[in-house]
């Protein structure tokens, strides 16, 4: 049996990748034998180890008990007791679950939400903001609101319409949170307030520009302004919620409760291909009174996805993981700066909980970023992956264009021993691409 899949029938992502046969843990086996280490957590999805044989027995009951029914005609217990359960550690107000396949359906479903809520008060919100350098998912409505120019590409007849306003990235803009909140409020007056629907935006950016934390008062500014003008405030928590970055959601850090917060990923640690639409009490209820939501998928309130993360959401609390995040990445980031600081091609080491990334740049003092041509993301990922590991390249890190980053986002059940040994391959990885130092 070889190591990769050669099949000539699967559209595959990627050519020539190993064949996974098992995985525990934070380590994935292949076809040949050889064990990685999943630093990646897959794309920053495994939060609670990979075989929990806990997942695995609320998977098999659920599905001898009731597989599936179409949400239109039946409702399940498995999904009212999951959101009743999932209900109180939600920072939205009286808070209520659409549950999806995925993060891009769950913010295509939050968007909708947004304009339907707008219609059923009267009023013709449309517009949808988003941040430079955003990213929300690969589906038409969430790649409009994307800034990534590799995703656009190909597809520029059908984008256009969101209105961009000013990403936070203290490594490279020194704009306070207030300053940053200001020029967002002068963009929307420009373009008409009462025109605009909703602003969505990760609380930390992940994919795009890799693990950047905004200055301390840049959410609760923003938040400020969005209710002053009647905007809904979309925070996408795909990659931040349940646990990630050492809160149940990284709204909590900064203390504010939008009106809808999606997530996906670490809900249901990749056991099922889940999405969240968490919105405010009132919204559902406007909307409902305003003639419902037209709006849902085949396999929307998926019993066994509702299943699949009520386990999760047992492990993350039994073994207490949210808590461990923040202590778990200091250690990962403390030992990547020991290491890397001096080192004339690394930018910055940032993060928070254990999301993590490593930013590159041509030239330290100026900040200068590489040339995309020279690939310096996606060379550091494959000497990673020739030391049998998985991380997360970002290959847009300055402005959804240009920048390369790597993340790291192992399962939150990752042990110290285990992070030291992803710093360490890691790190050996940086000095082989950019030079032995």
């Amino acid at each position: 049996m070889t190591g990769t899949h050669e099949s000539g029938h699967v559209f595959t992502r990627a050519v020539g990748r190993p064949v996974a046969t098992s995985a525990t843990g934070c380590t994935i086996v292949a076809a040949d034998g050889r064990t990685y280490l999943d630093a990646a957590g897959g794309a920053i999805a495994c939060s609670i180890g990979h075989g929990d044989p806990r997942v695995v027995a609320a998977m098999a009951e659920q599905s001898a008990r009731v597989d599936y029914v179409h949400a239109t005609q039946f409702g399940t217990r498995a999904v009212n007791d999951y959101a009743d359960r999932l209900a109180p550690l939600v920072p939205v107000d009286d808070v209520r679950v659409f549950p999806v396949s995925g993060g891009s359906e769950a913010n295509e479903t939050a968007l909708k939400l947004a304009r339907s809520y707008h219609l059923s008060r009267g009023e013709d919100r449309h517009i949808i903001m988003a941040r430079e350098g955003a990213y929300h998912g690969n589906t038409r409505g969430v790649l409009d609101a994307s800034d990534r120019a590799l995703l656009h590409r190909g597809y520029e007849p059908w984008i256009g319409h969101s209105l961009r306003v000013p990403m936070a990235n203290p490594y490279r803009d020194d704009r306070t949170g207030a300053e940053l909140a200001a020029e967002t409020e002068r963009i929307m007056l420009d373009a008409g307030v009462d025109e605009i629907a909703a602003f969505i935006a990760e609380p930390v950016s992940g994919a795009t520009l890799g693990a950047v934390v905004p200055p301390d008062d840049y959410w609760p500014a923003i938040a400020d302004v969005c209710r002053r003008h009647g905007v809904l405030l979309i925070l996408d928590e795909v990659m931040t919620g349940f646990g990630r970055t050492g809160k149940w959601f990284a709204a909590e850090h900064w203390g504010i409760r939008p009106d809808i917060i999606t997530s996906g990923k670490g809900a249901s640690s990749g056991y099922w291909p889940l999405g969240l639409c968490l919105a405010a009490g009132a919204i559902v209820d406007e909307v409902e009174q305003g003639g419902g939501f037209a709006h849902g998928f085949t396999w929307s309130h998926h019993p066994i996805g509702a299943a699949v993360a009520g386990a999760v959401l047992d492990a993350l609390i039994e073994d207490d993981l949210v808590s461990t995040a923040t202590s778990r990445g200091e250690h990962l980031r403390t030992r990547l700066a020991d290491s890397l600081a001096g080192h004339p091609n690394v930018g910055d080491i940032r993060g928070v909980g254990l999301l993590s990334a490593v930013e590159f740049v041509a030239d330290r003092s100026t900040r200068q970023s590489f040339d995309r041509i020279d690939a310096v993301a996606e060379r550091i990922t494959e000497a990673c992956f020739d030391r049998a590991m998985t991380i997360y390249p970002c290959t847009s890190a300055v402005d959804g264009a240009v920048g390369d980053a790597v993340l790291l986002g192992p399962p939150l059940s990752v042990t110290e021993s285990e992070l030291d040994e992803m710093a360490d391959r890691l790190i050996a990885a940086i000095r082989e691409v950019l030079n032995p130092r």
